[in-house]
């Protein structure tokens, strides 16, 4: 029997980063979606929070399958 197992959670996670002094709200946006994309930021972010959302199996047959869920709020 074949088991396709999808698992969902959500990852919060916290960077300290430095953002230059006399930059307005949307220039504070912009840096640090800047410096996300270049992927500056990646190696900064700890996950310190994982939740679970949600867990789900489907048994795989010949040409059908069967879902199984649960969900977690």
């Amino acid at each position: 029997m074949k088991v396709i197992v999808t698992v969902v959670e959500k990852i919060i996670s916290e960077a300290h980063i430095d953002i230059p002094d006399g930059l307005n709200q949307s220039a504070i946006k912009q840096h640090i979606v800047d410096r996300y994309n270049t992927g500056e930021m990646s190696t900064d972010m700890n996950i310190f929070q994982v939740d679970f959302e949600s867990i789900s199996a489907r048994i795989v047959k010949e040409h059908s399958s069967i879902l199984l869920g649960d969900k977690h709020d």
